[in-house]
């Protein structure tokens, strides 16, 4: 009986000592993942959480797709009466990423610049260079066209005529593959991927229409297993042109998720002709920060900058993570007159940049 308790006993405090050495080990855990949020900010901890590729930060963006065009025509910039290279003058005043569009075949007689071929992936890869050596973060805007897509035209690439929707989806996979590799290969990949632009009508007409909503999410998971394929850490943005129109952006929306397309960034364009007001697109932008776990961003715009800004960076749950303004280089209302100087309109970037501790 004696020896049955002393065997017990010693069962016992074995047990309590690899209870203790848990409790220890639950208690350095904690302890570390206190001290890594500490290290980490508040906002990438929530994204890691969330199950999110990279920590996105807070753009303050400027789609200048027109600049080798504006360069090979002879156009210099100048700030503050010093010539300085575009990017370098973007960078000055607080841009920290850029934006580019891509034509899958842009030369062709029917394509956005025929012959000169702009915007193509040789032009691209230019770019990149340009904006990786310059500091700032890329942007990559795939059209999935020769020339424009946009909420009025999504035309399919010449190359793609006659083939099926099958062959559609490998073509979408292999072109956003073909082009990222291809920037990969000379170290710049993309930071933000869109898998194509202004899509809330479609892409790839007539097939990926949005009056055919189920061939419209393959397209576009095509797209994104392209990105995957090549860097899964590399965000994807879904680009609809709604800015102040709710019910629109909550049917697109919904539609995607219900069917399986993942994404990390919603994108959204906001011309007041075309948009509403700026209540409607804060109530708009408002909503969907409260309704769906991804981040927010202004990916076009020109008008009300400060405006446009403060509702982007002031979305409920840190939702908002800022804008890119469209061609400010060069169109509407843009901040460089057409002598390459820079106006007083640049200057409101860097008040924007201090208000909202963008980097």
């Amino acid at each position: 009986m004696r020896n049955i308790l002393k065997v017990a006993l010693k069962k016992r405090l074995t047990q309590n000592k690899y209870l203790l050495v848990l409790c220890i080990s639950l208690i350095l855990s904690f302890v570390i993942e206190v001290v890594n949020a500490q290290i980490i900010s508040g906002e990438a901890l929530n994204n890691i959480k969330k199950g999110k590729k990279k920590y996105i930060g807070k753009m303050l963006g400027a789609d200048i797709s027109f600049l080798p065009e504006l360069e090979y025509k002879g156009m210099k910039f100048s700030d503050n009466g010093q010539e300085k290279d575009a990017l370098q003058i973007l960078k000055d005043h607080k841009i920290n990423y850029i934006r580019l569009r891509i034509f899958n075949n842009p030369a062709a007689d029917s394509g956005y610049s025929p012959k000169l071929g702009f915007c193509d992936v040789e032009h691209t890869l230019a770019m990149a260079k340009r904006v990786k050596a310059a500091g700032m973060k890329l942007l990559l805007d795939f059209h999935y066209s020769d020339t424009w897509a946009d909420p009025g035209k999504q035309f399919k690439p010449l190359a793609w005529e006659g083939l099926d929707v099958n062959q559609l989806k490998a073509a979408i996979n292999k072109y956003t593959k073909d082009v990222l590799l291809a920037l990969k290969a000379q170290g710049t990949l993309p930071d933000m991927v869109q898998v194509g632009n202004e899509i809330n009508h479609g892409m790839i007409w007539p097939e990926g229409s949005s009056k055919n909503m189920d061939t419209l999410s393959q397209f576009i998971k095509a797209g994104i297993a392209g990105v995957n394929e090549v860097d899964p850490s590399i965000n994807i943005m879904l680009h609809i042109a709604l800015g102040g129109q709710n019910t629109e952006s909550k049917y697109f929306l919904d539609y995607m998720l219900s069917h399986g397309v993942k994404f990390d960034v919603i994108g959204q364009s906001y011309y007041p002709q075309w948009h509403g007001t700026l209540d409607s697109l804060k109530d708009n932008l408002t909503d969907l920060a409260k309704r769906y776990q991804q981040d927010i961003i202004v990916v076009e715009y020109t008008e009300h900058k400060v405006e446009v800004n403060d509702i982007a960076f002031n979305l409920p749950n840190k939702k908002g993570k800022g804008t890119c303004i469209w061609e400010p280089l060069s169109t509407w209302e843009y901040f460089v007159e057409k002598d390459g100087s820079t106006n007083k309109l640049i200057n409101l970037y860097q008040q924007i940049a201090k208000k909202y501790h963008t980097k």
